[in-house]
């Protein structure tokens, strides 16, 4: 392994074994928990990803649901469909609108 400058504080938590050295395999065990941190964070960024999607997607397909319930004469669908919207539209804005804030605040 080449020579490495590492911060004391840095090296304490790579230093498992607390011989005051790093070794390769410890450093290697702390390169492989970078990694698994960064695809954990690639794999949070795709979930939020996803659900705004899903969600943009159900915004905009509940309206089509209605006019195509309406269209097949189940007005009695329609209307309990009608009579729950703004439920649904303040259900999704407050579940994507927390998701994001909490992701802000885990970031600082």
């Amino acid at each position: 392994m080449s020579e490495h400058t590492v911060d004391s504080e840095v090296a304490k938590t790579i230093d498992a074994n607390g011989d005051g050295h790093i070794s390769k395999e410890e450093w290697d065990m702390h390169m492989e928990f970078k990694r698994k941190e960064l695809e954990d964070k690639d794999a949070q960024r795709d979930a939020i990803r996803k659900m705004a999607w899903f969600s943009l997607i159900g915004l905009l397909l509940y309206p089509f649901g209605i006019f195509c319930t309406s269209f097949f004469g189940l007005d009695t669908a329609a209307g309990l469909i009608a009579d729950i919207a703004p439920t649904y539209f303040a259900s999704i804005a407050v579940l994507v609108s927390a998701f994001f804030a909490a992701d802000a605040v885990g970031k600082k």
